[in-house]
């Protein structure tokens, strides 16, 4: 897992697809559903790790970017 395209095809394996017209916000829905996923134990630590780390890099560089 490489990228938020990634996260998004490995939430979309579950029936979960994200798009709420904010990027900002799709990103921190993203990570809600995967915390779920995680704690019911639908997706490994590693996965979860990855995809969370994903998430957290493209908000702090949204971030940056709008200042």
């Amino acid at each position: 897992m490489e990228s938020v395209y990634d996260v998004r095809q490995l939430l979309k394996r579950f029936g979960i697809f994200i798009y709420l017209g904010e990027r900002a916000a799709d990103l921190s829905l993203m990570e809600l559903e995967l915390q779920e996923l995680y704690k019911i134990e639908c997706i490994s630590t590693i996965e979860y790790q990855m995809a969370i780390l994903i998430i957290r890099k493209e908000k702090t560089r949204l971030q940056n970017k709008e200042e």
